[in-house]
């Protein structure tokens, strides 16, 4: 397995520094359920993962990550806030680019707060400490990139789609390879095709007693499922098959819309000033996400992200699905859009989906220290 260098101890101390600070250490096992990460990541995570099965044994991976054994931790506290610190390696290849290390140090802080809490603050601090442990490192060449996906839902919204189509576009937004297939549909009329009963029965419930339910028909046919998929998964999978195919498409002028909304890559100001162009017929949410960003932007300044280093991109995404507000990378010229320095974002939905208290607020950060190290990638 190709591992990084290490980096010395003085950069290490000075990255590690503005995540460290006032938060509690935690590490997590090395070994994490593959069936879960696969949930909650997306199954196009599955080729980058290095999975370990003993014989008999469930199926398992070297940790590709820190967010969900973390925040799997903080839930079993009980506590409703937390601040934890992490450093050590994760594992993920990259089967594009083989030549790239697969053991390699993360160091990140993950911040929850009680149900209901402000999120902008919170989004402000950890995109700023990310910010500044990247630029310990020494690098004169970075640029914070700025996402949202609750924007793009925002968006979508204010494109009065019929409603079932909407729910797959929101879907979609951490999944460019739906998000591109429901845009290439764009024109077609629904195919007519026979009704799924079993789809249309997990279809009628929530997702966990879909899940339940597909068990309980796992049990009385004997199957053994197999491949790391969990019944959640499997079950999601299912009814969005079935909706795939009778669900409307997109009209080729609001595809046209949506592309035009991915497209938005530019400065602060200038990418908001062309989202408020493109706007669609009920755009009073979206407007409000808009001014939104504009309070946002100066409370990233405010806590410390560079003003003249900020850029905007509607289509920022993560290969992992559970991020659902801010995202953001800080980035290298000399590295490239494909190897960030950092990365975080905002993910509330999944401490619930880890059976947490609904409302609860999530946001955490990682940084790769071999990166920022100004001595390291070139």
């Amino acid at each position: 397995m190709r591992a990084e260098p290490r980096v010395p101890a003085q950069a290490l101390s000075a990255i590690r520094a503005p995540l460290s600070d006032g938060a509690l250490s935690i590490d997590a096992p090395i070994l994490q359920p593959l069936g879960l990460l696969l949930e909650l990541a997306g199954e196009a995570m599955r080729a980058r993962l290095f999975v370990v099965q003993a014989e008999g044994g469930q199926e398992s991976c070297l940790r590709p990550d820190f967010t969900v054994p973390v925040t799997r931790q903080h839930l079993d506290t009980g506590a409703a806030s937390g601040r934890y610190y992490y450093e050590g390696k994760a594992f993920r290849a990259s089967p594009d680019h083989p030549d790239r290390p697969e053991e390699f140090v993360q160091i990140g802080l993950e911040r929850f707060d009680a149900p209901g809490a402000p999120t902008l603050e919170a989004d402000a601090e950890i995109a700023a400490l990310a910010w500044r442990s990247a630029l310990a490192g020494g690098r004169d060449d970075l640029l914070l990139w700025l996402g949202d996906i609750a924007l793009f839902s925002a968006f979508v919204d204010s494109l009065d789609l019929a409603p079932s189509l909407a729910a797959r576009l929101k879907r979609a937004a951490s999944r460019p390879r739906l998000l591109q297939a429901e845009l290439a549909r764009a024109g077609a009329e629904p195919k007519a095709v026979e009704s799924s009963a079993l789809a249309d029965l997990l279809a009628s419930r929530s997702p966990d007693q879909a899940a339940i339910l597909l068990e309980e028909v796992w049990a009385l046919a004997g199957i053994e499922p197999v491949g790391g998929r969990g019944p959640a998964e499997i079950a999601q999978r299912l009814i969005r098959r079935a909706e795939a195919a009778t669900a409307p498409a997109l009209t080729l002028r609001q595809a046209e819309s949506l592309r035009r909304f991915l497209a938005v890559a530019d400065t602060p100001a200038a990418a908001l000033a062309a989202l408020r162009d493109i706007a669609g017929p009920k755009a009073g949410a979206f407007a409000e996400a808009l001014a939104e960003w504009e309070t946002r932007l100066t409370l990233l300044v405010q806590a410390g992200a560079p003003a003249g280093g900020l850029m905007l991109a509607t289509a920022l995404g993560h290969a992992f699905e559970y991020y659902d507000g801010l995202t953001f990378e800080v980035r290298s010229t000399a590295l490239g859009a494909d190897r960030p320095v950092a990365v975080g974002g905002r993910y509330d939905g999944l401490l619930a989906r880890l059976g947490g208290p609904a409302g609860a607020r999530a946001v955490g950060c990682m940084v790769r220290p071999w990166r920022a190290f100004a001595g390291g990638e070139a």
